[in-house]
């Protein structure tokens, strides 16, 4: 598991891209908007959506150590209410304030116990950057201001996201391969993708049978489908990525 940010900056940023979300509504004509990221979604369902996540996991982290999931009960006016605006920010509010009183290190019930990652209040606030940074370029791109999500973020979303979510997704279904993503940035990460799982680390010494090359932020957007392949740079089997974006699909 790579090294989590300080803990007061996970905050501060879960702060800063919720309210890149609420800026982004903000210009929006019309919140039946579809959401190209999401097109199942309307913008008003996005800001839902995110809502509902920062209120449960205020929940999950308020109620420590659990073998499950918070009741539903345990999760404040999960639905919105009055101003979606003004519902968003309090759901934000009611998240920082749960992880505010935790600290880093209380442990709480998370979907990712099959990872390496922590089950704690620390590894969620990680988490919730990732959920605001790629939520918040969906709305700014809904209303045609879609903005790059931060590179120091980018980076950390690949760094969490190759461990929480591949390590939580079991197997994988095709024959055995190693990708690479390369960031503009510097970064390089491998994967070694098996039947027993995803292994994640430092560049190996085995060629890869792809590299997908781009900025963070566009290899976040693509492991997303967010941004079509064709907007990075792929380097050998383009079938093996194809393969590892649609496994990783989070939509």
């Amino acid at each position: 598991m790579t090294q989590m940010p300080p803990f007061p900056e996970s905050l501060d940023l879960i702060a800063e891209r919720s309210a890149a979300l609420r800026a982004a509504i903000a210009c929006a004509g019309d919140l039946e908007s579809r959401v190209p990221g999401c097109p199942d979604w309307s913008l008003r369902d996005l800001v839902a959506h995110l809502g509902r996540v920062q209120r449960f996991w205020a929940a999950a982290v308020a109620a420590g150590p659990a073998d499950g999931p918070p009741p539903g009960s345990a999760v404040v006016d999960p639905q919105p209410v009055g101003d979606l605006t003004a519902w968003s920010a309090e759901s934000t509010r009611l998240l920082l304030e749960s992880l505010r009183a935790a600290g880093p290190d209380r442990d709480c019930w998370t979907w990712w116990g099959a990872s390496d990652a922590p089950m704690t209040s620390g590894a969620v606030a990680r988490h919730q950057v990732q959920e605001a940074a790629v939520h918040a370029y969906d709305a700014q791109e809904t209303v045609g201001k879609p903005e790059q999500i931060p590179a120091g973020v980018a980076i950390d979303i690949i760094d969490e996201l190759l461990v929480v979510t591949l390590g939580s997704l079991g197997g994988w279904p095709h024959r055995s391969a190693r990708l690479a993503l390369s960031a503009t940035e510097g970064p390089t990460w491998t994967l070694d993708l098996t039947p027993g799982g995803v292994r994640p680390g430092p560049a190996a010494g085995d060629e890869p049978v792809a590299t997908m090359r781009g900025s963070a932020a566009d290899l976040v957007l693509a492991l997303y489908t967010r941004i079509p392949l064709d907007r990075i740079e792929i380097d050998g089997d383009r079938e093996a990525v194809e393969r590892f974006q649609a496994w990783t699909d989070t939509r």
